[in-house]
């Protein structure tokens, strides 16, 4: 894997890049031999696809820009398509050259975790910013929100069109939320998604990851309409 990730220039290249993302997504397959295989790519190719300002530092992760109007205003949601193009053909790759029996996930990052990068710029371990944020500018919070929700459907539409079998909708920030922050920021754009998704392919099997909310976890699934959790 290092070897391989030392090809890219940064790590959003390196998911970008078909053939990198390809092999290391099959590396784990091939000396495990595992039930599933993930799609090796990362939750903030979807901001960075619609404009958002995002780069990784080494030593340090993933970095964006702060939240304000200025940033949402120089977003576009026709640009998508195009940018993500290298991950769905990495897709499309991993699902001719995996076995037949072995399950191809795809994913996307939850909009509320996303955007819990972007209030502060970077991780923190509560994301109190984030939360302060919602609280102090919930309308903007939740035009973040909104948009990353038009853009994680239709990337997910097309990773099940090239072949992904499930997909995952991975919410690691959700359980720093208080009740209603959580019916409002995790569950509610999670359930948007879904619909979505399903909407488009009734026949779509979606996973919700909701970190460290295990006692939420009846709402949640009632709430998103997940098919596993």
């Amino acid at each position: 894997y290092r070897e391989t990730r030392a090809k890219a220039k940064n790590f959003l290249d390196f998911c970008y890049n078909p053939d990198l993302a390809t092999e290391v997504t099959l590396q784990p397959i091939r000396r495990y031999g595992f039930d599933a295989s993930i799609l090796f790519s990362d939750i903030f190719v979807v901001p960075d696809a619609i404009g958002y300002p995002v780069r990784f530092e080494e030593g340090r992760g993933p970095v964006l820009e702060p939240l304000s109007q200025n940033v949402l205003d120089r977003l576009e949601q026709g640009r998508a398509e195009a940018h993500l193009a290298p991950v769905i053909e990495t897709v499309r790759r991993l699902r001719r050259e995996l076995p037949e029996e072995t399950t191809l996930l795809g994913f996307c990052g939850a909009p509320w975790t996303v955007a819990c990068y972007s209030v502060a710029g970077h991780t923190t371990q509560d994301q109190t910013a984030a939360r302060v944020g919602a609280y102090r500018d919930p309308a903007l919070m939740q035009r973040f929100i909104d948009e990353l929700v038009v853009a994680s459907i239709a990337y997910l539409i097309r990773q099940l069109d090239a072949g992904a079998d499930a997909l995952q909708i991975f919410d690691t920030w959700a359980g720093v939320l208080d009740d209603a922050g959580f019916a409002r920021w995790s569950i509610e754009p999670t359930r948007r998604i879904v619909a979505g998704v399903k909407a488009a392919r009734p026949n779509a099997r979606i996973i919700g990851f909701p970190k460290a909310s295990s006692a939420r976890l009846d709402a949640y699934v009632a709430g998103t309409g997940v098919d596993a959790v």
